[in-house]
């Protein structure tokens, strides 16, 4: 799925991290979602590549990077561990800055890369998200209902690591194969992928500390930090018929965390990168390669 793009596994000072790179120009990382890899690129890196240096990336406790164990306070997959992999595989390739690119809760990833790394990013595209401390603060039940698995995968080990065990199949997917285009938009290859990565024991525990640190220490340090805002060039990318696209002023709350923010809404679900491949090429490349 990433014909000439090449496969690396970089150690950081927190984990191995699994990639692929390809392409030439100015550098770019590509992060993904959950319960997906950096296969989630698929459709859209190869576009991409014709005018960046790609790297996709698979966070820490997803696809073939490494898993470390959770701990008591959640340091391990808290979002500033997270994105310390990325700054530190970049720079291993070479790139001292880099525009930056991400999806779900690689984008919440890179909301603290930007925040604790501001001199590494020079512009920053996320797909489909408002800030974590946000989301909470605007819970009720339509959000709970359309988002059930942020309150499901944060209760106490391991309850969900022991529900999602016993159909780990299943339930990843279940997110890949609903909708009357869901062949289309998510090839077998592709679920195929998700489904080997995220039902490994260490996957589904891995992917439930990531959602336990932006319900407890994420927050800590949202709050430490929030007058501190995002100062260099922010898009941002919203499906249409999403939850927080229906109920929210997504360009007005980011500019509560960022100084420079544009932005539209896509007529498409979550996957914004799947379902409107050439879209969200178009609208990323326009706006990193536009001065």
């Amino acid at each position: 799925m990433f014909e000439g793009f090449e496969q690396q596994q970089i150690q950081t000072s927190g984990a191995t991290i699994n990639l692929v790179k390809g392409g030439d120009g100015p550098p770019l990382l590509l992060l993904h979602g959950y319960p997906q890899t950096h296969t989630m690129w698929h459709k859209v890196a190869p576009l991409l590549a014709r005018d960046f240096t790609v790297v996709a990336a698979d966070l820490r406790g997803y696809g073939d990077s490494g898993k470390p164990e959770g701990d008591s306070e959640h340091l391990n997959y808290s979002k500033r561990a997270m994105a310390q992999d990325q700054v530190e595989v970049m720079e291993q390739l070479g790139f001292d800055s880099f525009l930056l690119a991400a999806h779900d809760r690689g984008a919440r990833v890179s909301h603290r890369l930007t925040k604790d790394h501001p001199q590494r990013v020079r512009k920053l595209a996320l797909l489909d998200i408002i800030p974590t401390r946000r989301m909470f603060q605007i819970v009720n039940k339509e959000m709970a209902t359309n988002t059930y698995h942020w309150f499901f995968l944060i209760q106490p080990y391991d309850f969900p690591e022991r529900v999602i065990g016993a159909a780990a199949d299943q339930f990843i997917r279940r997110s890949f194969e609903r909708g009357a285009n869901a062949a289309q938009v998510f090839p077998p290859e592709a679920v195929a992928e998700y489904v080997r990565c995220a039902t490994k024991p260490e996957a589904i525990h891995a992917m439930c500390e990531d959602y336990r640190a932006g319900a407890s220490i994420d927050l800590v340090h949202d709050e430490a930090d929030f007058a501190n805002k995002v100062d260099c060039p922010l898009l941002a990318l919203w499906s249409a018929t999403g939850y927080v696209g229906r109920t929210q002023d997504v360009l007005q709350v980011w500019r509560d965390y960022a100084t420079d923010v544009r932005g539209l809404s896509m007529p498409c679900g979550h996957h914004i990168a799947e379902e409107m491949p050439e879209e969200a090429h178009a609208a990323i490349s326009d706006f990193f390669l536009t001065a």
